[in-house]
């Protein structure tokens, strides 16, 4: 097998439970040290970080990624221990095995494959590494970034390991995401007898009509490259247990996915209009889990489609489509920032798995960029 199935297996035997890394940064550390980098370890709080770099000036090359996973769920129906990575059927299983054990171990050695070729590269190679992805996302990359920032330090490409496939690995490259604005709504009204309405203030009846016309709204057409603004709601809460009682007090959580075309004031003005116009009595919370970015034709999305189509034969698609990365982090450096991993059917599943040669499909990508671009 080859050296980044045995990594990615050794990686997947740690148990880093969000925010744990349980030695898998020292791991990939040792071997980049071997390799010529230098090495130097960031912690805040309870969360791991780990910032590595080789060669000097630049362009700056970046691999991103996380060592932390989520919880496994539950045990009983996993086929076997989610830290025992197990192969069947030309699969690995473990938690981590796609989201993003793999692709650590694949930037690993795809670098060191790189630096043995050509020991004098351009530029520097660089790896930002955190325990705190699938988490808060406080102590993590947006930590390591502010303090980048007040080094001068630049990023010019930076390469996310996040599982971006959808069918076959390679077959999708992310060149942005959606922003994520999430509010915790409280609407306030007046607890009373259920025989009595007119005595008493019914929060979800309040509520009905607003959330009708927010969850109907269409924000926004899109554009070319992002999907149409989105309003979900999450999470609602009201009552107190009792069939014969008006409550008093109604709590939700909602959140928007946002494309450019938006803005976040914009949007909290929006639902806060939509809440005043039917007299809604409300407190609301506002939280920002990131801003969209988007990484146009250039150096990097060039080189990553090269070296997609070189290993696999076929051209990749490029999207904003998913979740959040860590990449809504370092883009604001002025980094070219795109996402390149196996497939991300079976991620935070019971029996989560990548296809063994998957792994090193994506080690010769990235050796691939590397060359294109160093």
């Amino acid at each position: 097998m080859t050296q980044a199935f045995e990594l990615t297996k050794e990686l997947i035997s740690r148990r880093s439970v969000t925010p744990a890394d349980e030695g898998c940064q020292a791991l990939m550390g040792q071997q980049l040290r071997a390799a010529g980098f230098k090495i130097e370890s960031l912690r805040y709080g309870e969360v791991d970080n780990l910032w590595a770099w080789r060669g000097q000036g630049g362009p700056v090359f970046c691999f991103a990624g996380h060592t932390d996973v989520v919880p496994t769920g539950p045990l009983e129906e996993w086929h076997s221990d989610p830290f025992v990575p197990q192969v069947r059927d030309g699969l690995l299983y473990g938690r981590g095995a796609a989201d993003m054990k793999s692709g650590l171990a694949a930037m690993v050695t795809a670098t060191i494959e790189f630096v043995a070729e050509r020991p004098k590269h351009a530029g520097t190679i660089a790896f930002l590494i955190t325990s705190d992805e699938e988490g808060p996302s406080k102590d993590g990359t947006k930590r390591v970034v502010e303090e980048l920032k007040s080094r001068g330090q630049k990023i010019d490409w930076c390469l996310v390991g996040e599982p971006s496939s959808e069918r076959t690995a390679g077959d999708t490259v992310k060149i942005g995401r959606r922003g994520s604005l999430s509010g915790r709504l409280t609407v306030h009204g007046v607890q009373g007898h259920i025989a009595y309405p007119q005595l008493a203030e019914n929060p979800v009846h309040t509520l009905a009509p607003a959330l009708l016309e927010l969850t109907q709204r269409q924000w926004d057409s899109g554009t070319e490259h992002f999907q149409p603004t989105t309003f979900q709601v999450s999470n609602l809460n009201a009552g107190t247990g009792a069939p014969n009682v008006i409550p008093g007090e109604l709590k939700a959580r909602f959140n928007l996915r946002y494309s450019p075309i938006q803005t976040l004031q914009g949007l909290q003005a929006t639902v806060e209009e939509i809440l005043r116009r039917h007299r809604v009595r409300y407190s609301l919370e506002w939280y920002v889990s990131g801003e969209p970015f988007y990484t146009g034709p250039g150096e990097l999305s060039r080189a990553v489609g090269a070296a997609v189509s070189a290993v696999t034969g076929t051209a990749p698609a490029f999207s904003t489509g998913g979740g959040t990365s860590d990449g809504r982090f370092i883009a604001p450096l002025g980094a070219q920032v795109v996402e390149l991993g196996v497939v991300n059917a079976s991620i935070h599943k019971v029996n989560e798995h990548v296809r063994v040669a998957d792994i090193d499909v994506l080690h010769r990508m990235y050796v691939n960029v590397l060359r294109s671009l160093l």
